[in-house]
């Protein structure tokens, strides 16, 4: 009953948001880098603070929740990082004033990791970039319908089954609460004409709590394996990026070069279909990551190694065939 009145609270504070985006026209309008063509309602991913103010209220304030102990200043990074995305879904801002805020909240989620403490000073900085790093890289993906609602829904469902069934890390309901919201976000974006899109203030929201579960769970285990469970994003990201650098393009300029792009813009193929493509990929990936024993060297040779191959090959086809499709056209 708990879950499911989670669920209707944050269904209907999805309707008051778009009440509200509608009259102050929060709205995302097409553009030459976008996948879509229609105007829609940006920022749905709001459900995510959302969610988590919910989960303390419902939690932290109500049963004076001892499973973390730093709870408040974890989401003190996740509504510092919730704001400065919104407004830079309302106004965009320059990326130097985002990445003050992004170190902000990395810093308290690492304080909430106690990781201060724990590691050596030198890998600090190296946390630093790597934490930001998969921030945007979140927000990067973030491009099509269904595709960030379902790899989180994908990624929560993982950590669910962890915590569940290999190694208790955390609270289940810290995992099943931004689940329930990825649920009901879903609802209103995986559609052919989604009626709101996440934004960055979903995006790097979403981003942020998985981040600070993939956290724990390597802390408690002790095993960086499972930050594996954004091989899929992780590799497509790099490996773009790097792409961009050999082309000698601005890599923070918009463009049109991830391969989800290529599908759903050149070859026209379905929003949903690309999205959940990528979930499935992933899902035989954090099977594998799950059940594989063996060292984490070689768990993260095995994920990492074929996935990039397949990437680079599926891509090099995909624009052959993109250059083939032109030559016809022209003719």
């Amino acid at each position: 009953m708990q879950y499911i009145i989670v669920a209707v609270l944050l269904f209907v504070l999805s309707l008051v948001y778009f009440k509200l985006a509608d009259y102050f026209n929060i709205i995302d309008k097409p553009n030459h880098r976008s996948a879509h063509t229609e105007i829609t309602v940006r920022g749905g991913g709001i459900i995510y603070p959302i969610a988590f103010l919910i989960f303390l209220a419902s939690h932290f304030f109500l049963e004076n929740l001892q499973f973390f102990p730093n709870i408040l200043v974890l989401g003190m990074g996740l509504l510092v990082l919730a704001t400065i995305s919104f407004i830079d879904d309302i106004t965009e801002l320059s990326a130097k004033i985002r990445i003050v805020f992004h170190f902000i909240a990395v810093t308290l989620l690492l304080y909430f990791l106690n990781v201060f403490q724990e590691l050596p000073i030198w890998t600090i900085p190296i946390i630093y970039i790597f934490c930001i790093g998969i921030l945007n890289a979140y927000n990067f993906m973030d491009g099509i319908n269904g595709m960030s609602g379902l790899y989180s829904l994908l990624t929560l469902g993982s950590l669910l089954y962890v915590n569940e069934n290999v190694v208790n890390f955390t609270d289940s309901d810290f995992i099943i609460y931004p689940l329930l919201a990825s649920i009901v976000f879903l609802f209103f974006n995986f559609r052919k004409k989604a009626r709101c899109f996440m934004g960055d203030v979903g995006s790097m929201s979403i981003a942020f709590w998985i981040l600070a579960l993939l956290g724990i769970l390597i802390t408690k285990t002790g095993e960086i394996k499972w930050i594996l469970f954004l091989t899929v994003y992780g590799v497509e990201v790099v490996l773009t990026i790097l792409e961009r650098l050999k082309l000698k393009e601005n890599i923070f300029e918009a463009h049109r070069r991830h391969l989800y792009q290529l599908f759903a813009n050149d070859k026209k193929i379905s929003h949903l279909i690309v999205s959940s493509m990528y979930c499935a990929v992933q899902l035989v990936l954090n099977f594998f990551v799950i059940m594989m024993k063996f060292p984490d060297w070689m768990v993260i040779l095995v994920v990492l190694l074929p996935t990039i191959i397949a990437y680079l090959f599926i891509k090099k086809m995909m624009k052959e065939s993109i250059a083939l499709d032109k030559i016809k056209n022209e003719n």
